[in-house]
């Protein structure tokens, strides 16, 4: 007699959905912690931003932003330029960084800080 290959898949399943089930009736009696944790992540995301208690940190930026498309180092890739050594003065960076240019969107940085990083980018060696 042969076994029937389908039935662990079978009992597999069941117990998944059973178990979704019991977590989500756990989950309804926990309502208020699950939306007080996710109010604290989210104060989390907006530290990674960028600003931190001293306030605006223009690398921390470069780092979360910047560096996907200019890269790691922020010297380029591919049709993205370097913002190491730009002959841009630090007027035409600012501009950029509100308006965006190509590729780059505006609206990246705050608009309160944006010659802050315009002066970060520009030091860039």
């Amino acid at each position: 007699m042969q076994k029937n290959p389908i039935v662990p898949f079978i009992l597999i399943m069941a117990f998944g959905i059973g178990l979704i089930f019991f977590l989500s009736i756990q989950g309804v009696d926990k309502k208020k912690e699950i939306a007080a944790g996710h109010e604290e992540g989210a104060a989390g995301e907006q530290a990674e931003g960028g600003e931190s208690a001293e306030g605006f940190d223009p690398e921390a930026v470069a780092q979360g932003k910047c560096i996907a498309c200019h890269g790691g180092d922020l010297a380029g890739q591919g049709s993205f330029p370097s913002l190491v050594d730009t002959k841009l003065s630090t007027e035409e960076i600012a501009e950029v960084i509100k308006n965006g240019r190509g590729a780059m969107p505006p609206g990246l940085v705050p608009a309160a800080n944006v010659d802050e990083m315009a002066e970060y980018i520009h030091s860039l060696e």
